[in-house]
Parts: C-alpha cells; structure tokens; sequence
C-alpha cells in the first residue's frame, strides 16, 4: 500500500512539474536583462519558449524618465517578439512584456537594462 501511494504522489508531482512549464517564459532577450550597453539601441526583441499569439502579445519600453520609447508596434514571429525605439537617452530602461502563447496560457514580466557609461 505504501508502494501505491509512493507511486501515486510521484504521478502527481509530475504531472504539477508539466503544467507549470506550459506557459510561454522569456527564455533571453537583447539586449539582455541585467546588462549594460553605450548607446541606446534601436529595438528590443525577446525569446520565449513557445510560440506567441500575434494580436495578445505586446512589449512597452521606458526610459530613465519614465517616457515611452518603443514604437508601439511590437512585431511577433514564432516565439520571438520585437519592438523599434527611439531614442531614450542614457539611464535605466524599463521593458514591460505581456504573451499569449498558442496554448492560451498568458504570462506577463518585466526587466531593466541600463544605457550609458
């Protein structure tokens, strides 16, 4: 009995482990999270480990002021989505990400990269 029930709890976490892993992560992005660049570059385009749904899935960008400096059109292909930007000037860079991937599952998350010496 206790072999069952071993068993069973084993099929459970498993089962657990496969449903959270079916949404659609940011698997990298460039420029990349965390990172430091000289200039402020002219889009920022994220991998994720699915593919997305083009018309739910959407990148905003901001400067160190706050000001949005994506396009606001975010292009998708595949399990890649990007953004054009204009320039921001120097400073910490906000990008705001939010995905449908093709499962209907929805993620959203956000990270920072800085501009500048």
């Amino acid at each position: 009995m206790r072999r069952i029930s071993m068993v069973a709890a084993a099929i459970l976490v498993l089962l657990f482990a496969v449903d959270a892993h079916a949404h659609a992560e940011l698997d990298h992005a460039e420029p990349r999270v965390g990172n430091r660049v000289a200039t402020p570059p002219r889009e920022v385009t994220l991998w994720f480990t699915q593919k997305l749904e083009p018309a739910f899935s959407r990148i905003t960008v901001t400067n160190a002021a706050g000001e949005r400096v994506d396009s606001g059109k975010t292009r998708v292909s595949g399990n890649q989505m990007s953004v054009s930007l204009r320039g921001g000037g120097a400073g910490t860079y906000h990008v705001n990400w939010h995905v449908l991937s093709v499962d209907t599952h929805t993620t959203d998350g956000n990270f920072t990269f800085q501009v500048g010496q």
